[in-house]
């Protein structure tokens, strides 16, 4: 009787050893699956290659001038370069998942700002300016939404045509001289001025003009919409959307941004200008790009061309603090635009 449970005792010993065996190299197995898993979690958050970018920007600002880019007043000052550009980039982005482009944007702006600073507008004082400038902006991106969606006119060249036109009637409006904000309207530049917990309300307004766009494209129809005319217009179309009202919308929407992004550079600079805005088509497109933004329309959100345009505020303040040139400047920002565009053609190509 005890001889055969031996060997019984034996099996159980083999299969308890032979089944320890998988689950010592299940645990060794262990490190790579957690690590795969860290990895997954980690690509899976939103906007990481941005957000890393910032921070190797900082690390070099933090090297090249320790002393200079972790200030206080530095940063103030990153973040009211940022606002005005950050105001129109929020429209851009709403143009470019629409599907379209706005190369009118700096132009407006600085249409909005002249208008807004003559001395007959001035007159009436700082809200009837700010108004002005709003209504200015408006007015200009709804022509630009009835040249595209009902004249059917390309928006390169819609757009191109109204940059043009609105940096000449600006020149035309100032004598092509600065035109400064009167001291009875001094709650404009207020705005760049006055501080609230260290922080001029300028920027602000910028914060606010970014939660408030998205919401419109993440919470509303209308955003819902954008990324359906953006995607495939005759889908859209088919689905009941009136594609031509809402791209006219679209336009306008970018030309309002314009126009509050004239109030804050009034405020920042205490005058209007013809010259206002220039190049600001650029950094305002790229920073979508840059944000993920396809140029194709469809895909994009503000959060994304919000860290897009940080990272170009950031370049231009490494810039000046190194005093390097500013042609060596639009040197990188256009290498950076070829490689983000790139970029985007390589992940639409790649197998999902």
């Amino acid at each position: 009787m005890s001889e055969p449970s031996a060997p019984a005792v034996s099996g159980q010993s083999a299969v308890h050893g032979q089944a320890g065996t998988p689950a010592s190299v299940h645990g060794q197995a262990g490190t790579p699956a957690l690590a795969d898993g860290l990895w997954t979690r980690l690509t899976g958050i939103p906007h990481l290659g941005l957000i890393v970018a910032l921070v190797l920007l900082s690390a070099v600002g933090l090297v090249t001038t320790p002393g200079t880019f972790a200030t206080v007043s530095n940063l103030v000052s990153i973040l009211s370069l940022a606002a005005t550009i950050g105001v129109i980039t929020v429209g851009a982005t709403f143009v470019i998942i629409g599907g379209g482009i706005d190369l009118s944007v700096g132009a407006v702006m600085a249409l909005a700002s002249v208008w807004a600073t003559t001395l007959a507008t001035q007159s009436y004082g700082p809200f009837v300016m700010i108004v002005c400038a709003v209504l200015v902006g408006t007015g200009a991106g709804l022509v630009n939404g009835l040249l595209i969606a009902y004249g059917r006119l390309v928006p390169f060249i819609a757009t191109l045509a109204m940059l043009v036109a609105a940096r000449g009637l600006a020149q035309r409006m100032s004598d092509r001289k600065t035109q400064l904000v009167q001291q009875g309207n001094q709650a404009i530049v207020d705005l760049s001025t006055t501080r609230v917990l260290g922080i001029p309300v300028l920027v602000y307004i910028f914060a606010i003009m970014v939660l408030l766009g998205w919401v419109l494209l993440n919470r509303t129809t209308f955003g819902r919409r954008t990324y359906a005319v953006g995607g495939n217009p005759e889908a859209a179309r088919l689905a009941g959307i009136d594609v031509r009202r809402h791209t006219m919308l679209l336009y306008a929407l970018s030309g309002l941004c314009c126009g509050i992004a004239a109030v804050l550079i009034m405020a920042r600079t205490t005058t209007g200008s013809s010259t206002h805005g220039d190049l600001y088509e650029l950094d305002a497109i790229a920073a979508v790009i840059i944000g993920g933004t396809l140029l194709t329309g469809g895909r994009g959100t503000i959060i994304g061309s919000i860290l897009g345009l940080l990272i170009f505020t950031v370049i231009t303040n490494l810039f000046i603090l190194n005093g390097l040139n500013t042609s060596d400047q639009l040197i990188a920002k256009g290498l950076i635009i070829v490689a983000a565009v790139l970029l985007q053609r390589r992940s639409l190509r790649s197998p999902v």
